[in-house]
């Protein structure tokens, strides 16, 4: 018979195990993200905190289910970061886990307005299609533009009442989306190709995959400073702080872009991203800089 310890040792296991295959670092990522851009919109307290955490769910269902999809082909490549292709916790556990979080994801957002519920239903159909399926085609990208391009929506309708994003945000965040895809996946390009995986940066090659990620950072900071300076009602101060960080973000984008170029293709580069948008982000954030329509 399992003894106390015995059994609250194996849970641990398990949750630890569902913690590593949940993507923790993007997941944390965009969780981030998705707090930051909640303050520069003013949501206030409450609603940031329901917004963070069912996006942080959302992501956690995303990351689980790419996963479960890739399991086998963890195994087959011999990935030793993969708690689902190492045996240390079972599918039905990871398939359950899943489910329980999608409905928590969907069930928190929908809490903030049906609006705010069908945007982050969008953000979560587009990542289980990139999972079950979109990833093997020229298509791959489309799950990142349409999710990430998403996130405004989601949390300007998440505020009371709900609000239209600007344009320019949402062509920000789906620009930031190809970004991430990109360089997520060009550490990875040789282990996808061998077993099937054949997205669009693996058409285009690592060098030329590299420089459209930056490029389309760069096109998120240029599509930043149109915005700013189109918003007639920013103050000097408003303007100018958001334009530091589209600056930074530019910045960022040429330094990626000079790694590339050298043959860099680290998880580095995905980290590069992530900074620029948090920088980006904070800065929106700090300037008051509203984000809807």
């Amino acid at each position: 018979m399992l003894t106390g310890p015995s059994v609250l040792t194996r849970t641990s296991s398990t949750v630890v195990a569902l913690a590593r295959s949940s993507h923790p670092g993007p997941t944390v990522a965009v969780t981030v993200l998705s707090a930051a851009l909640g303050a520069a919109v003013g949501l206030g307290a409450g609603r940031t905190l329901v917004l963070a955490v069912a996006v942080l769910a959302g992501q956690v269902s995303i990351g689980l289910s790419n996963d479960l999809v890739d399991a086998a082909r963890d195994r087959q490549v011999g990935r030793r970061d993969k708690p689902l292709a190492l045996g240390l916790v079972s599918t039905t556990t990871a398939a359950v886990a899943t489910g329980a979080v999608t409905a928590l994801a969907v069930s928190l957002t929908f809490v903030l307005g049906w609006a705010a519920g069908l945007a982050h239903l969008a953000f979560l159909v587009s990542g289980w299609a990139y999972n079950v399926g979109l990833k093997r085609t020229a298509w791959s990208a489309v799950p990142f533009l349409v999710g990430f391009g998403s996130l405004p929506a989601l949390v300007t309708l998440s505020s009371a009442p709900p609000a239209a994003p600007a344009a320019w945000a949402l062509v920000v965040g789906a620009a930031f989306g190809v970004a991430i895809h990109f360089t997520n996946v060009l550490p990875d390009l040789d282990d996808d190709a061998r077993t099937g995986v054949v997205g669009l940066p693996h058409r285009l090659g690592r060098l030329r995959a590299g420089l459209v990620a930056f490029g389309a950072l760069a096109f998120a900071g240029l599509a930043t400073v149109v915005g700013l300076v189109l918003d007639d009602s920013a103050s000097p101060l408003r303007t100018g702080l958001g334009l530091v960080g589209a600056a930074a973000t530019l910045g960022l984008s040429v330094a990626g872009a000079v790694v590339v170029r050298r043959g860099g293709a680290t998880r580095g580069l995905f980290r590069l991203v992530i900074a620029a948008a948090l920088v980006l982000v904070v800065s929106l954030a700090l300037a008051g800089t509203a984000l809807v329509a």
